[in-house]
Order: structure tokens, then C-alpha cells, then sequence
């Protein structure tokens, strides 16, 4: 692709994978115009869409002024703490600090009441939706971008959705394309799998491998949308782990029919799968900590919704009218391709007056985890430096507010984790310097109870909520295997924290150094990491939790009341390669521990998506006859 094609860059910026071999795969062209923007030059306005909730603006001013007089008040008692003996230059950037690390936990606690009100409430936010028996009208292309993935997993959902859809009554209406950046090798296995999966699909099924993978997924969808989004109304993007309902689909494909000035549906998946250790837990904490969280976004986000990239449907023209992606200046990673496309995308969508809402559905949208801390720290290291590149287009000419707040709340979630080691770091250079005993982190009773809420109120909301219900509850295995799920959830993630801010702030010093972060295939599967490899994946961080440990046991004070964070920090290695095993898993499953309702009751979709003895050529695996087996026992035990 040249540059006027791809939007992200020329031939030089590209990486030939070498050339496909196969027959043509895909329909005839249908092109449409997908111009270039201009980040400097604002479009016209645009009327504010009709489908924005009232009461939006009074709703974001109630948010953000309770954050600021919340994080007033905490750093007003850190600056009397400080002032007994003068306040020095130091001070201040304490004080500076604490007041902008207080503001955001305090704004995730505000979004998550707003959010538990809401769910108490039993009312819901108005979003875009078709009339109960609507059928859609339009045509949707349903894209799958993959780059080096396993075809069994990948192939045995897209089966499943594709008879699902069928079964909605879609078979005319959705058509299935899997765009591929794989290498060249894996191509074989890819079109062997299409070829599979199109002898049973209802649905078309088309494939393409690039020849050259300019600007990664983003360049990806753009070429489709160059060369076939003319003959599409909606395009439906997946990621290589999601997994979508026929009725789901047929749900959103409606709405848009309905609302024609809405650009963008993201649905809000929920997380399935998980077989070790760590993704039970995650997927355990995001089923039952996630709605009273997503419940205040969808409370104040509205008509500025963000885009997550995947399990989400969009309007193609709006797309191709509004999403051509430039290519930033400088070397990466602040320049070159936007990494982190999808939520700038989604701005330059509201900013051309197109809608983007979120919209909650109680089924039919889902996704995986990655297995272990070190495939999420790899993962969470890509998203890193693609939200730090938002910093370079927040002043782009023409967005909305709050796709500006959005954007910048998304490099604020990595810049906190290097803040709150400058905040322990010139805490512990104050307290050594200070004549007197002075406690900075808690200096009075009132800040150490609110620090305590701000933290730990929104589980406790969320636990309150699923426990009224009886329905609710026994999704999880009762009212008592959800307590005592959340008993072993709130420790391990008091270790866990001081392991992933210096996770995350390792990750934020590599992107300032100029390191960037590659484009390398996750892997969806772990046997368990030894741990010796544990510990060299994570030796800065028994690096500094061996100094931070020394100090305490030298009597040093402004390391002692440390103790939780180098304890942490000492014990990454042990909890990544402890979490990391599936035997773990296996048996927090027969304890009756981090359950979830789609492993209870698994729908008929979710069992249609794994993958057959037939799709993987051997043998369906041991531990997967055994997890099958465990839930068929679990599911006929009493909640």
C-alpha cells in the first residue's frame, strides 16, 4: 500500500512478510474514500447528536468538581503534616503529587458510585437500541484482523458465531472476513482452517493475508475499508479472542439501522476462558467488580463513548469519512502509527458529529484474558506507549471535551504508577530530613479512612449489589463462595499492586528511553512459568524491594510503615509463577473458588466455541476433558 491508501505511512515504514501464494480469497472490490485528517484544521460543527442522554454536562461537572474537592481535602492535611516545620520546595512537589494520585483514585471511586446508584436503582442509561422484535436491514461485515495467532481457538469461535447468527435469522445480512498479517508460514494452516470453517458456515467466509503489513491492525482495517467498504452499511470488528452471539449482533446491527446519525456501538465484553491461576482471578474480578464500574461510565460517558477496538460495530461511511489515520512525525514511539488507535479513533468520530456510545448487554459479548502476569505485562507495555502517544494529538483542532478528558485519562492510567513511586520516594527523602516523627502518607485518622473507601469502596459496592439478588449470587456459587472468593481476591491484590506499579513505571522509563514496543503475537495459552524465570522478568523489582527491605531492618522509619510495598515487590517472582499454572486454576475451580456464571452454566455458544478434537487434529486435551468434567459436577451443586 502506498500512503494515500493506508493513511499511516509509505512503502519505507512498511514490512513485506513476502508474497501469498494462494488463489484470490475475497470479494470483488467495492472501494470507498478514506481521506487523510488533518489534525490541525478543525471540520465544521456538527449539531450535538440527538442520541445524547439530558443532563450529561450537569453529570461530567458533578464528577470532576467532587474529584478536585476530594483531592483538595487530601492534600490539604498532607500540606498541615508538612507545615509544622516550614514548607520547603520538596513540600510542594509532595504535595503535588499527592493531591493528583488522591484525585485519581478518587475519580474511580465516584464512577464507580455513580455506577452502584444506578444498579440500586434499577433504572438504566438510555442508549441507542432497535424496537424489541427489529430484524436489521443493512449489510455488516464482520472483520477478525489476526497476526500469528493459533487457528483452532480462532476458528472454532468464528464456527460458533456463524451458527449462532445463522440461528438469529442473519444468514443474509453478515459476512465474515478474516483479514491476516500473519507470516508467510503460517498461511497453510490459515487458509486449511478457512476452508474448514466455510464447508460449515452458513455465512460467507472470505480471507485475506497482506503482502505488506503497513500500520498493524488500524493499516489492516483501513485496506479493507479502502478496497470493500463500499458495499457494507456497518462493519463489526472482532479481536483475534472475542466472541459474539447471533442475537448480540443482530441487537446492534438493528440500533444502527435505527439511529442513523450513531458512528460507533462498543459493546462491553465479558471475560471467559481462563484456565490458570491468574485469569480465573481476573476474569473473576472483572464479572464481579466490572458493573458498578461500567455502570458510571455509561452514566457520564453518553454520546463521547470510547472505542476498546474490538466487540464493537461501527458505521462504515462515518468510519472512512472521519478515521484516516496520519502518520505522526519523529521516530517512534511517540511517532509513527497512533498505536493506541481505537480511542482516537473514536474521537475523530464524535468530532465529525457522529455518535459513539457504549452500550451494556447482559450476555453475548465476550473475551479472554491473558494467562499470565507476564503476557499481560507484555500487553499492558503495547497499550503504555500507544496511550503516552495520546499526549502528542490531545491538542488536535475540533474534539469534543470529553474525548480530550477520555484521551487524557488513558495516559494518566500508566503515568500514575511512576508518580506513586516519586510520591514513596520524596516521601521517604521528607521524613528523613524532618527533625520530628511525621506520618506523610496518613497524618490523620479522617485521611487514612477515606483512603481506605476510596480503595476499597467500590468492591464492597459491588459485592453488596450481587449479593441482593439470589439469581445474581449464584452465578458466582452462592452468597458463600463469593465471599470467600472475594476474602482470597482483596490480598492478592494488596501483593500484587506495588508489583505492577513498577511494572508499569519499568514500562514508562523504556518508552522515554526510546525503546519501542514491537508487534509480536500474544500467547493465549500457558503451561506455567518456572521460577527462574520469574525472577529474571522481574529482578528491578526485587531490586528495590531488597533496598526498601534493608532500610526497614536498619531501623530507617520512613521505610518501615513501606513494609506491604517491598513485600510485595520481594514476592512478584512467587506470585507470577504461581499464578501463572493451570493446575491452580483447576483447583480454585473445585473449591468453588473464583467462579463465574458462564463456567456454571456455560451457554450453548460459549461450548460451541471451544475447540473440537476435529479442529485441533488429535485428541481433545486431558485438562480439558477434566475442567468440562468439573463443571458438569459444579453445575448441578446447589447455590
Amino acid at each position: 500500500m502506498n500512503d494515500n491508501r493506508s493513511g499511516s505511512g509509505g512503502p519505507a515504514a512498511a514490512r513485506p512478510w513476502g508474497p501469498s501464494h494462494a488463489a484470490p480469497d475475497m470479494p470483488g472490490e467495492t472501494p470507498i474514500a478514506m481521506p487523510i485528517q488533518s489534525l490541525d484544521t478543525a471540520p465544521d460543527p456538527v449539531a450535538p447528536p440527538r442520541t445524547s442522554p439530558h443532563g450529561m454536562l450537569e453529570r461530567r461537572l458533578l464528577l470532576v468538581l467532587g474529584t478536585l474537592v476530594i483531592g483538595t481535602f487530601g492534600a490539604g492535611e498532607i500540606t498541615r503534616s508538612l507545615s509544622s516545620d516550614g514548607i520547603s520546595g520538596i513540600d510542594v512537589v509532595l504535595m503535588l503529587l499527592f493531591f493528583a494520585l488522591f484525585g485519581w483514585i478518587a475519580f474511580g471511586f465516584l464512577n464507580a458510585f455513580a455506577g452502584f446508584l444506578l444498579l440500586m436503582s434499577g433504572r438504566s442509561v438510555p442508549t441507542p437500541a432497535a424496537a424489541p422484535s427489529a430484524l436489521p436491514t443493512g449489510r455488516t461485515a464482520i472483520l477478525l484482523p489476526i497476526h500469528n495467532e493459533e487457528v483452532e481457538p480462532v476458528f472454532a469461535r468464528l464456527r460458533a458465531m456463524t451458527r449462532s447468527i445463522a440461528a438469529a435469522g442473519g444468514t443474509d445480512l453478515f459476512e465474515i472476513f478474516v483479514l491476516s498479517d500473519s507470516r508467510p508460514e503460517r498461511e497453510v494452516a490459515e487458509h486449511r482452517a478457512v476452508r474448514r470453517l466455510r464447508a460449515l458456515s452458513p455465512l460467507p467466509i472470505w480471507y485475506r493475508r497482506r503482502l505488506v503489513n503497513e500500520g498493524r491492525k488500524p493499516g489492516n482495517i483501513a485496506d479493507w475499508v479502502h478496497r470493500h467498504g463500499g458495499g457494507y452499511d456497518y462493519m463489526l470488528i472482532l479481536d483475534a479472542d472475542s466472541l459474539m452471539s447471533g442475537a448480540a449482533v443482530m441487537r446492534l446491527a438493528a440500533a444502527m439501522d435505527r439511529h442513523p446519525r450513531v458512528g460507533l456501538l462498543q459493546t462491553i465484553p465479558m471475560v471467559i476462558g481462563g484456565d490458570t491461576l491468574f485469569a480465573r482471578w481476573q476474569q473473576f474480578a472483572a464479572r464481579l467488580y466490572g458493573p458498578v464500574f461500567s455502570a458510571g461510565l455509561l452514566w457520564w460517558s453518553g454520546a463521547e463513548a470510547s472505542f476498546w477496538g474490538h466487540n464493537a460495530i461501527i458505521r462504515v461511511t462515518a468510519f472512512a469519512e472521519a478515521c484516516g489515520l496520519p502518520k505522526l512525525p519523529g521516530p517512534e514511539p511517540f511517532g509513527g502509527h497512533i498505536m493506541s488507535h481505537d480511542m482516537y479513533e473514536a474521537a475523530l468520530l464524535r468530532r465529525r458529529g457522529w455518535a459513539c456510545h457504549m452500550v451494556a448487554m447482559q450476555d453475548g459479548t465476550y473475551e479472554e484474558y491473558p494467562p499470565t502476569f507476564v503476557e499481560h505485562a507484555q500487553r499492558d507495555r503495547r497499550w503504555c506507549q500507544g496511550n503516552l502517544q495520546h499526549l502528542r494529538v490531545l491538542d488536535t483542532a475540533g474534539l469534543h471535551w470529553v474525548s480530550r478528558l477520555q484521551l487524557l485519562m488513558g495516559a494518566s492510567a500508566y503515568l500514575t504508577s511512576p508518580l506513586w513511586l516519586m510520591l514513596l520516594g520524596v516521601s521517604a527523602i521528607v521524613a528523613a530530613h524532618s527533625e520530628g516523627e511525621i506520618q506523610i502518607i496518613a497524618p490523620s485518622g479522617w485521611l487514612l479512612a477515606l483512603t481506605v473507601v476510596l480503595l476499597f469502596g467500590p468492591k464492597l459496592m459491588a459485592v453488596w449489589w450481587m449479593l441482593l439478588q439470589p439469581q445474581r449470587r449464584g452465578g458466582f456459587g452462592g452468597g458463600k463462595a463469593l465471599v470467600k472468593s472475594v476474602a482470597l481476591d482483596i490480598p492478592l491484590s494488596v501483593l500484587v499492586a506495588p508489583m505492577m506499579m513498577m511494572t508499569q513505571t519499568l514500562a514508562v522509563i523504556d518508552i522515554l528511553r526510546g525503546r519501542k514496543s514491537g508487534w509480536e503475537a500474544q500467547n493465549r495459552v500457558s503451561d506455567g512459568i518456572s521460577l527462574s524465570d520469574a525472577a529474571r522478568h522481574n529482578r528491578w523489582h526485587l531490586a528495590v524491594g531488597g533496598v526498601m527491605a534493608v532500610a526497614a531492618v536498619l531501623g530507617v522509619q520512613s521505610a518501615i510503615w513501606m513494609a506491604p510495598i517491598f513485600a510485595g515487590l520481594l514476592a512478584a517472582p512467587l506470585l507470577v509463577a504461581w499464578t501463572s499454572r493451570a493446575s491452580l486454576g483447576a483447583r480454585t475451580l473445585r473449591h468453588r473458588l473464583f467462579l463465574i456464571p458462564e463456567e456454571l452454566r456455560p451457554t450453548a455458544l460459549i461450548r460451541d466455541a471451544r475447540p473440537s478434537a476435529e479442529d485441533r487434529g488429535e485428541p481433545p486435551a486431558i485438562t480439558e476433558e477434566r475442567r468440562w468434567r468439573a463443571l458438569g459436577k459444579l453445575s448441578h451443586q446447589p447455590s
